[in-house]
């Protein structure tokens, strides 16, 4: 008896394992990730949408993607840890995700390729001005914030 008991406890250790191990992550954008099926929209911050421009020098630079890149360099293999807060109207669940106990959203605002987004959240307040202030990311440019970005594509 303790040898089945044993087996199916170990079968089902190495389930776990084996779906952990090949748990994806898929970055989508500067503050939304997917794990698996699980979809995962950043707790207090917005990034730029990733068809958003910005400019630089009178070049057009793709924020979007740079705030996308951004991210997933800083995922890179790891699998980041959530803790859910709520649930948005997409269905995504609204968390706030560690990598190495690091928050990717306090990350992605203090390095300036995410805004505080303050409507929600007064968390990540001081690492946008610590951004803005060392005119990091993409607030060595100029752009329209995502939010306003989103409202304009509604109303054309």
């Amino acid at each position: 008896m303790k040898k089945i008991i044993f087996f199916f406890g170990f079968i089902f250790l190495l389930s776990i394992t084996v779906s952990a191990v090949t748990k994806k992550v898929q970055v989508i954008d500067g503050d939304t990730i997917h794990i698996g099926t699980i979809k995962y929209r950043f707790f207090g911050i917005d990034a730029p949408e990733i068809k958003q421009i910005c400019e630089k020098d009178n070049k057009k630079i793709q924020c979007g993607i740079l705030a996308k890149n951004f991210l997933k360099n800083k995922i890179s293999d790891k699998i980041p840890t959530c803790i859910t807060k709520d649930k948005d109207r997409y269905q995504r669940l609204i968390a706030e995700c560690f990598i190495n106990n690091e928050s990717l959203s306090r990350f992605m605002v203090r390095e300036g390729y995410a805004v505080a987004y303050s409507q929600y959240s007064k968390d990540f307040i001081e690492d946008e001005n610590f951004a803005k202030e060392n005119k990091l990311g993409i607030w060595s440019m100029s752009f329209q914030m995502p939010s306003d970005y989103r409202k304009a594509l509604r109303n054309k």
